[in-house]
């Protein structure tokens, strides 16, 4: 399979140089010029398979290139070992909730899914076993913490963690800074996590800067991030047998959802995709008014969330406006210079064939997962409990599944305040409460960071 960049699709790349760069050079994202769809007895086929068995099947789709099936199948198999689950998933009727529990991996998050299997790919496909991979992470909470459990004393690589200083839980930190592998480097930011990812690709931006420490990344940014979560959407609907089917995503950089999405166009019969959003809403606004304006980031209960800039909405726009690379490059311009952008009253139209979207607040977000423990007796995540409000707010006739995107553990400050309940500790995290944390403090200054980051590499 080739890919092209969203704002060149004029060169061709493979699915291993993709997934090394991880950003385009020309500062777009990497998307296939083709895609698998699959038929109605393909489907069907593919329903009768295990989550191992289906993964292998659909990643193979988009790497085949460069991966044989049989290393993929090994690659699949060794990434989900460490997961409490033995189907990676859990599906949990919960009342008339159908929630699919994504957060049975080391780190207790979503995220975990696809990065396990990232950090299996760096194996697999490193240009040379002696030349050392820089990965550069920014992360709302929970992307860094996946990335350093699956990369974490890998040969001949680094991973650059970047946070939001004093803007994510503390048990979402202290995941990430009480690893002390050699190899990883935790860095907050003053800032939020629009300004840590906007270092990120200006860094990949910068094609000598990029070169000459190698560097690589594992944001959603990176194609194979998707690629590795599209494979949920398939597995959980198949447990609705010849049902169209709804997701309630919870999502601030687009990623989950963009891959539910291009689980659709594969032909999964989902009939619309429920984009929750916390009070940092640009993606509910972008849905349903057409505008496309970042604002300044709000610290909420659910610091995931946290983003006004959602890269991967990119992604979605160059397939709305079929493929215009110089179309999707002006309304980037013009966020870039204006700081803001409108859809047209098509491309509005086009999205809401597929999304329909909402905004939930705190108070509302407390109100759920209160709600949800006094009369279900179960507990959800702040995250998660966005996605229910999302869900409640749309008369859909078809099943509705609520993606679970962690472990409400994460959240425990949140939790009490909502429940006054405690949430009894995981064993994934019970050697880390007293840990010593190890990590930097930076200016919001990509100077600062890639001076740090050179200074680190010159002392190995």
């Amino acid at each position: 399979m080739e890919y092209i960049s969203t704002r060149n699709k004029n060169q061709s790349y493979s699915f291993k140089d993709i997934f090394l760069r991880g950003l385009a050079p020309d500062g777009g994202l990497f998307v296939p010029k083709n895609i698998k769809i699959y038929n109605e007895d393909e489907i069907k086929k593919l329903s009768e398979l295990s989550y191992i068995e289906l993964a292998t099947e659909i990643i193979f789709n988009f790497c085949s290139s460069d991966i044989t099936k049989t290393n993929l199948k090994n690659l699949v198999q060794k990434s989900y070992k460490s997961f409490s689950s033995e189907e990676v998933i859990k599906i949990n009727k919960i009342g008339d909730i159908n929630l699919v529990e994504l957060y049975h991996g080391p780190t207790l998050a979503f995220k975990d899914i696809a990065m396990q299997v990232l950090g299996n790919m760096y194996d697999e496909l490193k240009v040379s076993a002696n030349k050392t991979v820089n990965i550069i992470v920014a992360t709302s909470g929970d992307t860094g913490s996946a990335a350093i459990a699956a990369l974490n004393d890998r040969k001949n690589i680094n991973v650059f963690v970047l946070h939001p200083d004093n803007k994510i839980s503390k048990i979402q930190r202290k995941i990430m800074t009480t690893i002390g592998s050699d190899n990883i480097y935790n860095v907050a930011i003053k800032g939020s996590f629009d300004d840590c990812q906007k270092i990120v690709k200006e860094m990949f931006s910068e094609n000598s800067f990029r070169e000459k420490i190698n560097m690589s990344g594992v944001n959603s940014i990176n194609w194979a991030r998707i690629v590795c979560q599209i494979v949920y959407y398939f597995y959980s609907a198949f447990k609705f047998k010849n049902k169209k089917i709804n997701f309630s995503v919870p999502t601030g950089n687009f990623g989950d959802v963009f891959a539910g999405y291009m689980a659709k166009k594969m032909g999964l019969p989902i009939e619309k995709l429920i984009v929750a959003t916390n009070e940092n809403n640009i993606l509910e606004r972008a849905i349903n008014s057409g505008e496309y304006k970042p604002s300044k980031v709000r610290q909420s209960l659910s610091p995931s969330m946290d983003v006004q800039i959602a890269s991967n909405f990119e992604r979605l726009l160059f397939d709305i406006v079929k493929n215009d690379d110089k179309k999707v490059s002006s309304l980037m311009s013009e966020l870039s210079s204006n700081g803001s952008f409108s859809l047209d009253e098509e491309q509005k139209k086009t999205i809401k064939k597929d999304f329909c979207a909402y905004k939930v607040s705190d108070k509302e977000t407390l109100e759920i997962i209160k709600n949800i423990s006094d009369k279900l007796d179960f507990i959800i995540d702040p995250h998660t409990a966005t996605a229910v409000g999302a869900s409640k707010k749309f008369n859909l006739e078809s099943e509705t599944l609520i993606l679970g995107t962690a472990h409400p553990y994460k959240f425990l400050e949140t939790i009490k305040i909502a429940t006054s309940r405690e949430v009894k500790m995981p064993n994934q995290l019970s050697n880390i409460l007293n840990k010593k944390e190890k990590y930097d403090i930076l200016e919001n200054n990509i100077s600062d960071v890639k001076n740090y980051i050179l200074g680190k590499l010159n002392e190995n």
